[in-house]
């Protein structure tokens, strides 16, 4: 998959979690938000890729999880993180909803206010994690 793909992809499943949230889906709508991000931040990581290099294992291997902290890492999006955090306290707190996510989630019941939650700390167009990863990927 290529860095467009992987963009792409965070914008569809973007689309599809707001669909299932509205319909009262809130499982699927939990579960595909938390995926919005995982593309978005994989998106970060095939942008430090050059074309025709061969990619470093470590890099690699670390791109290849589901875990978000683990992405932002692989994505040497570490600093940037942590600065944002200290600057804008709503984005804080949007990402302490989504980095407990994991794609385990699927098995999992989600409640209405958590699904709502969810969405609304990805897609918050002010302090949002998706914002913040769509200013570097």
């Amino acid at each position: 998959m290529t860095r467009r793909d992987f963009r792409e992809l965070a914008l569809i499943r973007l689309k599809e979690a707001q669909v299932l949230l509205r319909n009262g889906h809130h499982d699927g709508a939990y579960y595909l938000s938390g995926y919005v991000v995982e593309c978005a931040l994989k998106a970060c990581i095939a942008k430090r890729t050059r074309r025709h290099e061969f990619p470093d294992k470590k890099t690699a291997d670390a791109s290849h999880t589901h875990r978000l902290s683990d992405l932002i890492k692989a994505a040497q999006l570490e600093d940037a993180h942590i600065d944002e955090v200290g600057r804008d306290v709503v984005f804080g707190a949007n990402w302490n909803i989504v980095k407990d996510w994991s794609e385990q989630s699927r098995y999992k019941k989600h409640p209405p206010e958590s699904a709502e939650d969810m969405l609304s700390a990805v897609a918050d167009r002010r302090h949002g994690v998706l914002r913040w990863i769509k200013q570097r990927w």
